[in-house]
């Protein structure tokens, strides 16, 4: 069954956001780097990383469904803010707009009876609650650290433990297609 028209579109402005959410995760983690935060730095590019992964895993869906592909245009991302705690704050906020598309994304594919897409989205639905998971985390945690440098170091450290192997490989019981 090839996609509808609706939803065509609405997995094509997906994959922008997913896209733009690489972008915005590549800037941070350079200008991570630039403030000698390695270990946030390499947390954001792991994180860009896994941004794109979910951008192709929706172009391989909108292409296995027989639906036209329309890349779009993305906005250069927003600078930085001045402070890692406002850094992450973004990051959040970004995740939560993501989190909400992808509610929006699966709601239309009810709407039009696509229950094909309904695994896919249910796999995007758990790892949104992941990320923002993650994020807050992270975040209350530096929150708590304030302005102890030393508990920032350590927590830059600690971030840069991240790999980044399990966001390439396809969910349990789905093919690398999906």
């Amino acid at each position: 069954m090839q996609l509808s028209p609706e939803l065509t579109s609405a997995y094509n402005d997906q994959i922008q956001l997913e896209f733009e959410s690489s972008f915005a995760y590549l800037q941070m983690g350079a200008d991570f780097e630039l403030r000698s935060l390695p270990g946030m730095a390499s947390w954001m590019r792991l994180q860009s990383g896994e941004e794109h992964g979910h951008a192709m895993k929706f172009i391989q869906f909108v292409l296995d469904r027989g639906a036209k592909l329309e890349l779009k245009a993305i906005s250069a991302p927003a600078p930085t803010p001045d402070t890692v705690v406002a850094s992450f704050e973004v990051a959040l906020h970004h995740e939560q707009r993501v989190t909400k598309a992808i509610h929006d994304l699966y709601s239309k594919a009810l709407d039009n009876h696509d229950y094909a897409s309904l695994p896919l989205l249910q796999w995007f639905v758990n790892e949104q609650v992941e990320e923002e998971s993650t994020v807050s985390t992270i975040l209350d945690r530096l929150k708590m650290v304030g302005d102890d440098r030393t508990g920032l170091l350590f927590l830059d450290r600690e971030l840069g433990a991240r790999t980044g192997a399990a966001a390439a490989s396809p969910a349990e019981g789905e093919t690398a297609s999906a």
